[in-house]
């Protein structure tokens, strides 16, 4: 009996390490969830670490597996990123992530492996519009990862099962979409290549509302390294919608079939393909002068597929404004005959476009070029119309490089000009971020580019890339930390529309909230009939301008320097008393002060004739009597139109210089006139004491209180003390006394 027994644990010893290893196979194979993978002993990489000798689930074939690009339609794929649990966050942070979680081990990870990898070089390679560059191109805007800011990846999730567990990943493989690292869905469809990008197509049509071709696309097989782009889908068309696409799809059925079944011997002609669409339509555009009405498909087709820019009304037939626009919209449209194409959008029909478009208020007016657009907030007149339309021609084309002649040209007739100079070191994406502002500029400024080294010594360039603005020859510098900040578009177009007004512009309805509100404003009232007058007038006023803001900066750079000075006084004490104390408190002072702390003086000049009623009942000025200024102050709705001597105030330079400072004076030493009635001159004139000594407002404010809550206890209590009419106890007269006629019990 023992014989037996240490034969069978000898035959056990032996036979223990296939046992393990069968087992250690049986269980890999069987990790197919997160719990198993978290349960798994050996699971869990030290810290953290991708292990290198699995095989990568995201592969195709020998080359990606490898770590070596690929090749789809012949233009380079490189690998596909492997997210790991360090720069998950980081990666994701951007734009949307479709991400495939899946084990190294899983079969049906493997099994979709191919699929997944195909569908990622299909998409990486797309052409998103058709008129652009080519995706191969380096410095190309019509990749498909930066037209539609999407982007494929995988993540290993034995190696970070920390991570999938946290993204609740319970079974492999799982397709998770991501926004700027925020989970967004989970992909449900069917895992395979029409499954998976009819999800994708689905994103991509929501990001670039009708970017998307209407027919779908043409699909690649798994594995396959091309597929022709301009063929139409396997999938037949929908014959229940649309009778034509029934009938083709019946010929293309047919077509499909042998001879022999279907008794009808086949043409020996290849079926030609559907004509390919045109980069850039080889007639001008608007050809017969007038508005196109757009559907859904034609927008796609027309405005959102192409380069080619549009101005489009998106309107409601019942809408009263609407209706006002028509003969204007319809006038324009004439004019901008073979030079803008017009459209206009019916939102009662194509509810789908306008919501997508995302249209709130009829009639609203956007200009399109390509995949981008900008919304018109300007006056509806023709006139207003046809300007901002040819502006947007200029300026929606593109940023226009200038060399140092070009440039000299431009500022005769330009007053506003922004200038971005670049040099060899500028990156494709500084030259990406500053096409983006063009659109934004429209009606406002011109924007250039130059590596001119005439120019960048006549502004004092030294680094590269700078953006500056020259208004009149006087530029004003956007200051950065660090290159990067060059591509902050929103930071850039804020410094924008801070200085991008001329020196001294013209007041109009569509800009006067901008001039007027939040500083003074020393207007010109002058009339265009008088010409002569009217040059001389203006030159006076800009040069009044400048020589203003000339002593402003100076006086800035003044007071900056003296506080820099008393700082550097208190340190040198502070060491020469070895006061540490004293020298961390002086070290601590923050000099921080801007021109804009202070409320500025701005510049401008309005047409008296245009706008002579509005003049008349606001100013109580008459053009007609002689060019006049005056300083306005919008936010107390208050103003001043004589010097210290009671003279008015003139179109002069010397005028206007010494009767600034004693209006800007807290208090002024001019009295001001009212631009309202009585009642808003009160409110005002409260307000505007509030905001100039506000503790002291809120000194006399508490008073007030205090003493209306006095007189109001007061009153209460005299009346408590005097009460009145037949509830007097302690009179004889009155009702509970029993009228006077004897005692009451």
């Amino acid at each position: 009996m023992r014989s037996l027994v240490l034969r069978f644990l000898l035959s056990l010893l032996f036979l223990s390490p296939v046992l393990a290893q069968a087992a250690a196979v049986d269980t890999q194979h069987q990790l197919n969830t997160v719990e198993d993978v978290l349960a798994e002993p050996n699971a869990q990489p030290k810290e953290g670490k991708y292990i290198p000798d699995r095989p990568k689930a995201g592969a195709t074939n020998s080359e990606a597996v490898s770590g070596t690009p690929t090749k789809f339609n012949g233009i380079e794929v490189p690998l596909m990123k492997e997210l790991t649990g360090d720069d998950f966050d980081k990666e994701t942070k951007n734009g949307y992530w479709f991400v495939k979680h899946y084990s190294p081990y899983c079969g049906h990870c493997k099994a979709i492996a191919p699929t997944w990898q195909t569908l990622y070089e299909f998409y990486y390679t797309s052409k998103p519009v058709p008129a652009g560059k080519k995706p191969s191109e380096s410095d190309s805007l019509n990749s498909f990862s930066r037209y539609f800011d999407f982007h494929f990846a995988s993540l290993d999730c034995v190696a970070y099962g920390d991570l999938c567990g946290k993204h609740e990943i319970t079974a492999f493989p799982t397709f998770s979409l991501y926004n700027k690292g925020i989970f967004v869905n989970k992909f449900e469809g069917k895992k395979d290549m029409a499954g998976l990008s009819a999800f994708v197509e689905e994103i991509l049509e929501s990001t670039r509302p009708g970017s998307r071709p209407k027919d779908g696309l043409k699909l690649p097989e798994p594995e396959a390294t091309s597929v022709d782009t301009e063929a139409s889908p396997d999938k037949p068309a929908e014959k229940d919608k649309d009778p034509a696409a029934g009938v083709a799809a019946a010929e293309k059925h047919m077509e499909s079939q042998p001879a022999e079944e279907t008794g009808v011997a086949k043409p020996t002609a290849k079926v030609a393909k559907a004509p390919k669409k045109p980069k850039k339509p080889s007639a001008a555009p608007n050809p017969i002068g007038t508005s196109v009405s757009l559907s859904q498909e034609s927008f796609q087709k027309l405005v959102t597929n192409t380069q080619d820019p549009w101005f489009v009304k998106f309107y409601a037939p019942w809408c009263h404004h609407c209706q006002a626009l028509t003969p204007s919209w319809e006038q324009m449209a004439k004019e901008l005959q073979s030079k803008l194409n017009v459209g206009e959008v019916n939102c009662d029909v194509e509810v789908r476009l306008c919501k997508e478009v995302r249209v709130r208020a009829y009639p609203t007016i956007h200009f399109f070029r390509g995949g981008e657009r900008v919304e018109y907030d300007g006056l509806r007149g023709l006139g207003d119309l046809v300007s901002y339309a040819k502006n947007a021609l200029d300026i929606g084309s593109g940023v226009a490089y200038v060399d140092a002649e070009a440039f000299k040209q431009m500022e005769e007739t330009e007053e506003v000009i922004f200038v971005y100079f670049f040099d060899h070191a500028t990156t494709t994406e500084d030259f990406e971020a500053l096409e983006r502002l063009t659109l934004s500029l429209i009606g406002h400024a011109k924007l250039v580019k130059t590596d001119s080294a005439a120019l960048a010594d006549r502004f004092k360039i030294s680094t590269w890339p700078r953006l500056l603005v020259s208004r009149d020859g006087r530029p004003s510098y956007y200051n950065v930390l660090a290159p990067k900040d060059m591509r902050d578009f929103r930071q850039v177009l804020s410094w924008m529309q801070s200085v991008w007004l001329p020196i001294v512009p013209e007041l109009t309805a569509s800009n006067s909230r901008e001039i007027m509100r939040g500083k003074y404003v020393v207007l010109g009232i002058l009339s265009r009939e008088r010409a002569d007058e009217f040059v001389l007038d203006k030159r006076e006023i800009k040069n009044a301008a400048l020589d203003w803001m000339e002593k402003q900066t100076h006086a800035f750079q003044l007071e900056r320097q003296e506080l820099r000075d008393a700082k550097q006084l208190r340190l040198e004490e502070a060491e020469d008393r070895n006061d540490q104390r004293a020298l961390r408190a002086a070290k601590s002072i923050h000099i921080d002060i801007r021109e804009d702390d202070k409320k500025q003086v701005g510049f401008a000049w309005v047409d008296g004739v245009f706008w002579e009623r509005w003049i008349r009942t606001t100013y109580g000025i008459n053009v007609n009597d002689g060019e006049k200024v005056i300083i306005n102050d919008e936010d107390n709705r208050r103003y001043w139109d004589t010097t210290i001597s009671g003279a008015p105030i003139v179109p002069s330079r010397t005028s206007i210089l010494e009767t600034i400072p004693k209006v800007i004076a807290s208090p002024p030493k001019i009295s001001s006139k009212s631009s309202t009635g009585a009642v808003q001159q009160v409110f005002f004139a409260l307000r505007g004491g509030a905001t100039s000594h506000p503790w002291i407002s809120l000194g006399l404010l508490i008073g007030i209180l205090v003493g209306v809550s006095v007189w109001a206890k007061g009153r209460i209590r005299k009346t408590k003390g005097s009460p009145g009419g037949f509830f007097q106890l302690d009179g004889k007269e009155g009702l509970l006394n029993g009228g006077g006629y004897g005692k009451a019990d």
